[in-house]
């Protein structure tokens, strides 16, 4: 039964993913995003990785790397839209 839990947790953040990954790719910025907060969850999927290598591997290690996909997806954005905000920027001086 944790299992399902596990299973039910990873999929409601994975199906958030999908619309932050849209909005950051549509807004062109970076700003409201925080790094910090990106390299968390991406540490925080690949324990949970690691976790079912270690201890019980599972088809739940499966829900872990889509989410961690979709969280690096927008590390990706980040690094795109801080270059599009780093030109708007140098354009307007």
């Amino acid at each position: 039964m944790n299992k399902v839990f596990e299973v039910i947790m990873l999929l409601c953040f994975g199906l958030a993913w999908p619309f932050s990954i849209v909005k950051s790719y549509r807004s062109k910025t970076s700003e409201g995003k925080s790094l910090f907060f990106l390299m968390i969850l991406v540490l925080g999927y690949i324990s949970g990785i690691i976790n079912k290598f270690v201890n019980t591997f599972d088809y739940v290690v499966f829900f872990y790397t889509f989410n961690l996909i979709l969280v690096s997806a927008d590390v990706v954005l980040y690094f795109r839209n801080s270059k599009i905000d780093k030109v708007k920027v140098s354009g307007l001086q």
